[in-house]
């Protein structure tokens, strides 16, 4: 079983997470649908929508899907004329065969699969194909990864992807592909953003002040970061594809 008590952190957070993490570029989304137009698209895990709205914007129809009330109040809020349904991975509140598509934005890892698998299934129509797509911040760069220890930005989900190379026995072959893009924040921004994130939110207040202090240092005193109105933040976007039997 998947515990979900940092999965369910998110909301007390929501308006942040919904103006601080990044979206995902269109070239990894088109990728993902591989050529569908005009398509009913499952959000899983749409917390305030970002995904949601990236896809809306390629023309499709998008069914957020979403556990957190508060995650789910703010994609009301942010993405107007779209509610999310109130659900999960394992119980998806949608009948048999009725998505083209289910696309899971950077919460693929907290699903517990064998389940999750199962549903997303049943609710696509035969030949319809669930992705995964992670935004993963590049730790190639030595700022990035000094971000990462001091906010302990463990990404579970790159390890994750690396080890699914099975979405369970109702799809296909698993293809994947890797997409790079850039978000401009301030400094004052890369600390909101990281206050959007599962360690911050259910860390200590000694935590929370440590995190905050280690990373004031590093964007004041760091060669790459020092002087900046705004610094650019590298991603990777990993998408995972496959197609229902």
């Amino acid at each position: 079983m998947v515990d979900h008590t940092h999965a369910l952190s998110f909301g007390a957070a929501a308006s942040s997470y919904d103006r601080f993490r990044p979206h995902y570029p269109e070239s990894a989304l088109r990728w993902a649908l591989d050529g569908l137009r005009s398509a009913r698209i499952v959000d899983l895990g749409a917390g305030t929508g970002i995904l949601t709205r990236d896809v809306q914007a390629l023309g499709h129809e998008v069914v957020p899907v979403e556990p957190d009330p508060g995650m789910r109040a703010q994609l009301a809020e942010s993405t107007p004329g779209t509610t999310a349904l109130a659900g999960s991975a394992e119980e998806v509140p949608l009948p048999d065969a009725t998505a083209d598509a289910v696309l899971v934005g950077t919460a693929y890892h907290w699903f517990d699969r064998e389940p999750a698998h199962a549903e997303i299934a049943r609710v696509l129509r035969p030949g319809g194909i669930f992705a995964p797509i992670w935004n993963i911040r590049d730790d190639s760069v030595g700022w990035v990864a000094e971000l990462g220890r001091i906010a302990h930005l463990d990404d579970k989900s790159a390890d994750l992807v690396e080890k699914s190379t099975d979405l369970g026995p109702a799809f296909g072959e698993v293809e994947a592909r890797e997409f790079v893009h850039r978000t401009t924040l301030t400094p004052d921004e890369v600390l909101g953003m990281v206050r959007t994130r599962s360690y911050w939110l259910t860390a200590s207040g000694e935590d929370q002040q440590r995190v905050e202090r280690e990373l004031g240092a590093l964007l004041d005193t760091h060669p790459d970061l020092a002087g900046r109105e705004t610094v650019e933040l590298p991603y990777r976007t990993l998408v995972l594809r496959a197609r229902r039997h």
